[in-house]
């Protein structure tokens, strides 16, 4: 609930999630790491790793995982929490875009909240498709651009769902809320059978 409400009042789309999801005893037997995120300097080449990081739930294919890839369009990386980045949190590990004279958020008198970090957009308080530009790649001091980023834009297979979430801000909130909606539920049973929607 929480990361589809905060994606909405971020500006993005409302998505159908299913509530009521019931605790699993034990761990699924595809477990195994790699799993949960995808690693930003990944050893081995960043498109296999992304589908194999994703290949694992439910076989997310390329238009989702170039979907989900646009929540970086929120957020920021910090040196403390990945160490992905060389960007700690505070002043002295902001750039242009995450201290605290600047608003992420695009309206006036609206806080970052806490400086510092790296963002991979300059409004990473605003849900939109701007992580299509790949930001990073023309201003690598201020924004970030991971291999697992800026292959989106060149894999064959990844190219045309990155070029048509950049051209159509609609195609990608709709793209992303079904992505959303599919990795959330995924395995889950519900209780009652149905869940619950609100």
């Amino acid at each position: 609930m929480a990361s589809a409400t905060s994606i909405e009042l971020a500006g993005g789309p409302k998505i159908d999630m299913c509530y009521g999801r019931v605790d699993a005893d034990a761990s699924p037997d595809q477990s195994v790491a790699p799993f949960g995120l995808p690693d930003a300097y990944p050893k081995d080449e960043p498109a296999a790793h992304l589908r194999h990081v994703f290949g694992k739930y439910d076989g997310m294919g390329d238009r989702e995982i170039v979907a989900l890839s646009g929540a970086h369009t929120l957020g920021r990386a910090f040196k403390e929490r990945s160490g992905a980045v060389t960007n700690c949190a505070g002043e002295a590990g902001a750039t242009k875009y995450t201290c605290s004279a600047y608003c992420a958020a695009g309206v006036s008198g609206t806080s970052n909240g806490m400086a510092g970090g790296k963002s991979w957009t300059s409004n990473w308080l605003r849900f939109d498709n701007s992580y299509f530009s790949l930001g990073g790649k023309m201003d690598p001091t201020n924004l970030i651009a991971f291999p697992t980023d800026t292959v989106l834009e060149t894999d064959a297979g990844f190219k045309p769902y990155f070029d048509k979430y950049a051209a159509s801000e609609a195609a990608f909130f709709a793209d992303y809320a079904a992505s959303h909606k599919k990795l959330s539920e995924l395995g889950s049973n519900f209780s009652p059978a149905e869940g619950i929607r609100i």
